[in-house]
């Protein structure tokens, strides 16, 4: 593939700044709003239930919403969408982009504010180009896009699972969230690593699996990023299972991969407990 070819299979840098751009202001405007927060509380039979509905929240799903769209609308752009939805490629951003809003919110607005909203949407854009090359099945780049999207599938579940344990979110919530970000990412993970298959009662179950370990360590003393490790174990061990099924692969390789995947994890875990 000639340099010009190349050039051809990369987002136009328009679109991107502006869906960059949108991002960065989102976020920043959200700072500067003061509406109070909606709090939900019922007593039912058993169970108190209370919610705080804020402006943090409200922000951050509209924005994943709108890197969705947006994603959406490159990824039509591309020669080899022929103008179709590409659904698949939206995942990441949108997960992304909704990570990306929690460790803001916890800090004050100064020079690390603004190097962590920087740093997080230059990550975004990254992953809108990978998502960008990865509609091409036949772009040279694609194994190193795939590659770096999975690595990042993984590492946006570990922030996300410590990022929940560090704010105390209660067990009735943490697990429902968990559950949908492990489904979300087994089912994009498993969808690159096997070629465009979608895998969405497998992913369920591994979203399903991972969502019963998060709430039998939820009570346990375990630091944020340890429970983040102890729950990247067996999603990634998982995954790899399955798609070694899927694959045919050797049962030594079905069997060793999830099993070395998960001391690492869970070794790592232990470590810096």
């Amino acid at each position: 593939m000639d340099t010009s070819a190349r050039r051809q299979n990369l987002p136009g840098i328009d679109l991107l700044s502006i869906l960059a751009a949108m991002i960065v202001l989102a976020y920043t405007l959200e700072r500067f709003i003061d509406l109070p927060s909606w709090e939900i509380s019922r007593q039912l039979p058993g169970l108190y239930l209370e919610l705080t509905i804020n402006v943090t929240m409200i922000t951050s799903l509209l924005v994943a919403c709108m890197t969705a769209a947006g994603t959406n609308w490159l990824m039509r752009e591309h020669p080899a969408s022929q103008k179709k939805l590409a659904l698949q490629h939206t995942i990441l951003p949108a997960l992304t982009a909704l990570v990306i809003g929690i460790p803001l919110s916890t800090i004050p607005i100064g020079i690390g504010w603004w190097i962590g909203l920087i740093s997080g949407v230059f990550i975004l854009v990254l992953v809108i180009i990978a998502e960008y090359i990865s509609v091409d099945p036949g772009d040279i780049r694609l194994p190193f896009a795939n590659a770096a999207l999975s690595a990042v599938s993984f590492a946006l579940f570990l922030v996300l699972a410590g990022a929940l344990r560090a704010a105390e979110v209660r067990l009735l919530f943490i697990t429902p969230a968990l559950i949908l970000a492990a489904w979300l990412v087994s089912l994009r993970v498993t969808n690159l690593r096997l070629q465009g298959e979608w895998t969405i009662y497998e992913s369920a179950i591994i979203a399903l699996v991972v969502g019963q370990v998060a709430a039998a360590f939820y009570y346990w003393p375990l630091a944020p990023i340890t429970f983040a490790l102890v729950l990247l174990g067996p999603t990634y061990a998982l995954i790899s299972l399955f798609c070694n099924l899927i694959e045919e692969k050797p049962v030594r390789q079905v069997i060793t991969e999830p099993i070395i995947s998960i001391l690492i994890a869970w070794g790592a875990a232990f470590i810096i407990r």
